[in-house]
Formats: structure tokens, C-alpha cells, sequence
């Protein structure tokens, strides 16, 4: 069995910011502007984190000009940002290419575009070269993820 639960602390503490922002500016505003907010509130807590993290991506031995670039990355957790009525698989596939792009074993998907605050957090097994969904213990749940 995987287990990811010495990851819940972080995932704890990036919700719990994104949380106070969301109360401090509310819900609708540009994407941008809640990852700027999330930067700064991360950063005020003594939480190092990356934003607009830009990776690599490669085919088969070839490095491409072509590059991802990720809304925030921290340390093993990549975070995608929306500022949607309403999440749709093409956020989660987003996510999830990131995931398998940098072998990052957490991802969180949130969403400010709500009256209130969507997470979502996943896991990546790399051997099974897959993404699935997590509860707030960070164990794995069962879903479909033909998405």
C-alpha cells in the first residue's frame, strides 16, 4: 500500500493559507491575483514555496524548447490555481500532467472562484504512472480517473 500521510502537514498549512485568502479577498477575482496573494500569505508563514514554476519536458532522450510552467510549487507538492464557477476534468488533467511531467508525488487543485474554497488534493504512484484522489488524511480514495 502507498502511503503519503507525512504529507498532510503541508497540504494542512497551503490550504489553511489559501483559506485566508480566500476570506480576505473573497471569491471571482483573476487567477493571478490569487496566486500572487497565496505567494505572499505562504511566504508571511515562513513556508517556502515557488510560484509560476517553470519545468522541463522532454521526448524520449531529447530535451524540448517547449516548457510547462507550473502556478506553485512546493518542495514535493505542485498547486494548481483556479478561479472557476466550477472544476472540470480538464483542471484535474492539468494537475495530473504536471504530476507525471515532474514525478511530484502531491498535488492540491484549488479553486477561489467559488463563495467558498474547492481543494483538492491527489497523489501520484509513479509506478503505476497514475494520479488519485486523496482524502484530508492523505490516504488514497477509490475514483475514476479517466479524466
Amino acid at each position: 500500500m502507498y502511503c503519503f500521510n507525512q504529507y498532510k502537514p503541508i497540504v494542512y498549512d497551503i490550504i489553511g493559507a489559501a483559506m485566508e485568502v480566500h476570506r480576505t479577498l473573497g471569491h471571482g477575482l483573476l487567477e493571478g491575483i490569487y496566486a500572487e496573494a497565496l505567494h505572499i500569505e505562504l511566504c508571511d508563514r515562513g513556508i517556502d514555496n515557488e510560484l509560476e514554476k517553470e519545468i522541463e519536458c522532454h521526448y524520449k532522450s531529447h530535451k524540448l524548447e517547449k516548457k510547462y510552467r507550473m502556478d506553485m510549487v512546493l518542495g514535493d507538492v505542485c498547486v494548481e490555481l483556479k478561479s472557476v464557477v466550477e472544476l472540470i476534468p480538464a483542471h484535474r488533467a492539468q494537475l495530473f500532467n504536471y504530476l507525471r511531467l515532474t514525478k511530484k508525488p502531491v498535488g492540491l487543485l484549488i479553486n477561489f472562484g467559488s463563495r467558498r474554497l474547492e481543494g483538492e488534493r491527489y497523489v501520484y504512484v509513479e509506478e503505476a504512472n497514475e494520479c488519485f484522489l486523496a482524502d484530508r488524511e492523505m490516504n488514497l480514495l477509490e475514483t475514476d480517473n479517466d479524466e
